[in-house]
This record gives structure tokens, C-alpha cells and sequence, in this order.
């Protein structure tokens, strides 16, 4: 979902009520970043705190590539990182994630082996459907074993986009709250629906009813969901008693567009990219009786904040025997205050970009390679700029773009290498990156090495449903990224 796909961020056809009154009732974010421009990633960082280079979440086989988790990776996340559930349950917190995964598909990566006490949904997302020979159709689970597969059991219209997934998820959620109010637990949800993700799906109820379309649909259907989220817990008397936050993974997916793709508002390009439009998020927390109503916040906050934050509101401190990039984003969210703190832009094993208060510096410009974009896959449709959304890897270190995103935000107008302005914010920029790059260990890649054996054969779970499939020979070899 992209910065501009809500009312409360602008989008003129205002479709999104619930979310846009959530805003109304907490403080929405302005400036607030995913850790890469690609889902896996990102979620690795949210819940380990820590950016992808760091938590191994990238790949090493191309220079500045975006890597992500198909089903024939061999990696996902090391037992070495510390989650955010493994951590919460040491205050006595039940963890549940409904959806998507996306950290690692084979059994020694389950979320239950890292700290979730249940799990409803996939691990990677909806893609298919496929034929079960060359490629097996994608399993969803409850906790530790498959209930069905996507397309078989969990059925997506692709003419249509029609699907009742989200209904489910949305009654995951209910029904997990529900149970933890009873028996005074305190809890961890991690609700992470993907309508909104090609290819695209709503339920009967909601399609057709958007100004936008199919994602309009998706759209509209998440935006009343979380309505019901956050009115299930003012009816059980909790929410003044629970911290719920509202953001995306990365931006919307311009190559999907207009059909199947999103707004990124102002900003420049979406998914895949470092441009604004690739990481900038939007945000909303909410916490009635807390955090005071209507506030806007220009504070510089990232997804692996949430991290952070939620050890803060759990009364936790967060592990000191690595580096957290995390922030407490509290000081922030309930007394206004102003925390300074940079945002690094990575795309697979590259630093690409780094902002400063409101100067952003690029290092390296990449969209998408000229062999993509000659195919008619572009991540900036309709977006050419000269010289900054570049088909090739072009490097920046000795004399970076730099923008001033309150003036610029689209990331149109380079400031002149030889003005003052450049000279000063280019001295403070620098400073910065140099002290991040002393504490920069990067993690074991887990994104390198791909094998057609280790897809989703045969699941725990399999053999009771009679899905269990063949698979082929193991062949470890080089993961490609076309991209």
C-alpha cells in the first residue's frame, strides 16, 4: 500500500473512513520509512529492529538487487536474531501473526520457532496458481500445520479478484482478541493481511464498490476491517489498554498499475526502489487516552521503531549484544517531541541513499535494468527524471544527489554541487554516513542460494489433507534476480 492510498494522506476519492477517523483519534506520521522497498526484507527488519543487511535479509549475487522470498529459497531467518515475540513473551505476552510470513518457508524458519504462539495464514504470498508438478500451489497454515493450499482450498478468482481472504483474516483477529480479553493475557497481534498485492483480491461485498477499482476494492476492504479491529476493541473495554499501529511494507507497486497498483502520492517511483516512493509509508498510531487526538507528527520513524517501541510499552529493554536500529518512538508519539535520527535507504547489499532532517543524499540511482524495461516492466511509470531514475547502476559516493524533500519531495531538482547549501548539508550527511558504516557487520546472506527441492512440497500437515507432493532432486544453485 502506498503513502497516497489514503484519504487522511490525501487521495481525493477519501474511500478509506475507518482508517482516515483512526488518524483523526491518534497521530499520523508524515515522514515514516520501511527498511527496504520489498516485503521480505521489511518484515525481517520490523521484527527484528535491525536493517536487512544486518539480519541477513539481502542477496550478495548482484550488486544493489532487491532479493526477496520465492519458494525455492533456501534461507529465511537466522536462529541467531532475537523477534520481537520471543522477546514479549518474557512479559508474559501471547504472540499471534495472521497472514503473511515471508521470513523462510522451511520448517527450521516457522514463526512458532521463533516466538509466535499461533499463526494463521502463509508463508509467502498469494502468487499462483500453479501446477503442483513444475511448481506447488503455496500452503496456508493454522500454528504448526497446512489446512490447504491457495487456489485449491483458499480459493482467488482471478477473472474476477474476487476472494474471501481477508474476511478470514479479519475474524483470526477478532476471535484472537476476543480470547485474550477473557483470559486477561496480555497480547501481540500481528495482523498482515496482503489484498493489496498482485494479483489483487476483495470479497463479493466489496467488489465493484470503489472509484479505483480492484485495488480500490482491496483498499476499502482492509480500511473497513481495521474499523472493525479497533471497534472490537472499544467494545471489550481494552483499548485504552492496547497500542495499535497502522503502516505498509513497502511503497505501491507502480509496475502493477493503474490496474492493479496503488498511490505513492507526490513521490517518486514505488516498489523496488529507494526513491521516496519505494519507502516512504503511510502511519498511523493509535492508543485512545494516550496519545492525544489529531496529531500530526513530522518525526523521522522506520518500521523497525515498532520494535523498539513495543519492548518500551511491554516494559522491556532491547537486546544490548547487537545493533539495534530501532528507535522508542514513545517520546515522539506521546509528548511531541522531536527524536533526531537518520534514515538509511538499502537495496540488497547497497547503502543507495541516506536522509538528514530534510536533505536526502543518493549515493547510487537504480529503478529498474534497460533489459527489464525494454520487456515494459518499469517501477516509475511516467516518472523520468534525467540523471536520477536510472536503467543502470550509476554510483554517486564522491559527489552524491542531493534533495531537499520539504521543497522537492518528487526528488525532481538536484541541489547544484556547487552551491553552500549542498556543501553544508553534504558535511552534516557525511558525518553520519561514516559512523554508520564503523558499526556496519553485515549478517550471513540468506538470500543467495535457490533449490527447486526446498519449495512447498510436502508441509507439516500434508499427509492428513493427502496434498503432499513429490519433490524434485536437490540442485542448490545461485539465486537470479532479473530485476
Amino acid at each position: 500500500m502506498g503513502w497516497g492510498d489514503l484519504g487522511a494522506f490525501g487521495e481525493p476519492s477519501k474511500e478509506t473512513p475507518n482508517l482516515d477517523q483512526m488518524a483523526s483519534e491518534g497521530m499520523l506520521f508524515l515522514d515514516f520509512y520501511t527498511a527496504n522497498p520489498l516485503c521480505s526484507p521489511s518484515r525481517a527488519a520490523l521484527l527484528t529492529g535491525r536493517l536487512p543487511i544486518r539480519n541477513g535479509f539481502y542477496t550478495t549475487n548482484a550488486h544493489a538487487r532487491n532479493a526477496y522470498t520465492p519458494q525455492n529459497i533456501v534461507g529465511g531467518i537466522p536462529d541467531s536474531e532475537l523477534l520481537l515475540p520471543e522477546l514479549l513473551k518474557k512479559a508474559g505476552y501471547t504472540n499471534k501473526i495472521i497472514g503473511k510470513w515471508h521470513l523462510g518457508h522451511r520448517p527450521q524458519f516457522h514463526p512458532l520457532k521463533h516466538g509466535f504462539d499461533e499463526w494463521f495464514g502463509s508463508p509467502n504470498c498469494h502468487f499462483g496458481p500453479y501446477d503442483n508438478k513444475a511448481t506447488p500451489n503455496i500452503p496456508v497454515y493454522r500454528d504448526w500445520e497446512m489446512v490447504g493450499r491457495y487456489y485449491e482450498d483458499f480459493h482467488i478468482d482471478l477473472k474476477t479478484g474476487e476472494a474471501n481472504l481477508t474476511q478470514i483474516y479479519l475474524q483470526e483477529a477478532l476471535d484472537f482478541i476476543s480470547r485474550q480479553q477473557a483470559s486477561q493475557q496480555p497480547f501481540f497481534l500481528y495482523w498482515a493481511i496482503d489484498a493489496t498485492h498482485a494479483p489483487v483480491y476483495a470479497s463479493k461485498h466489496f467488489l465493484g464498490t470503489s472509484q479505483r477499482g480492484l485495488y480500490g476494492d482491496a483498499v476499502r476492504e482492509i480500511d473497513d476491517s481495521v474499523g472493525k479491529i479497533l471497534k472490537h476493541l472499544q467494545k471489550l473495554n481494552i483499548s485504552e489498554n492496547t497500542f495499535v499501529f497502522f503502516t505498509s511494507d513497502n511503497g505501491a507497486a507502480l509496475i502493477s498499475a493503474p490496474r492493479q497498483g496503488g498511490s505513492n502520492g507526490r513521490f517518486l517511483c514505488g516498489k523496488q526502489t529507494t526513491f521516496e516512493g519505494g519507502m516512504r509509508e503511510p502511519a498511523i498510531a493509535w492508543w485512545p487516552g494516550h496519545i492525544p487526538a489529531g496529531k500530526v507528527s513530522q518525526q523521522l520513524g522506520n518500521v523497525m521503531d515498532l520494535f523498539t517501541t513495543s519492548l518500551s510499552l511491554a516494559g522491556l529493554q532491547p537486546p544490548s549484544d547487537r545493533q539495534i536500529d530501532g528507535i522508542d518512538l514513545l517520546p515522539a508519539i506521546l509528548q511531541g517531541q522531536l527524536i533526531d535520527r537518520p534514515i538509511f535507504y538499502y537495496r540488497g547489499n547497497e547503502m543507495m541513499a541516506v536522509r538528514v532532517g530534510l536533505y536526502k543524499a543518493h549515493y547510487w540511482t537504480w529503478s529498474n535494468s534497460w533489459e527489464e524495461y525494454s520487456k515494459g516492466i518499469d517501477f516509475c511509470p511516467g516518472q523520468n527524471v534525467s540523471g536520477v531514475t536510472t536503467h543502470t547502476k550509476e554510483e554517486h559516493t564522491t559527489l552524491p544527489l542531493l534533495f531537499h524533500l520539504g521543497r522537492d519531495p518528487g526528488e525532481k531538482y538536484p541541489i547544484s554541487f556547487a552551491s553552500a547549501e549542498y556543501q553544508g548539508a553534504m558535511e552534516r550527511i557525511s558525518n553520519v554516513v561514516q559512523q554508520h558504516r564503523v558499526t556496519m557487520v553485515p549478517g550471513e546472506p540468506q538470500l543467495n542460494v535457490c533449490d527447486k527441492a526446498v519449495m512447498n512440497w510436502s508441509p507439516p500437515g500434508c499427509e492428513k489433507l493427502g496434498k503432499c507432493l513429490k519433490p524434485p532432486e536437490s540442485e542448490p544453485q545461485k539465486c537470479i534476480w532479473s530485476h
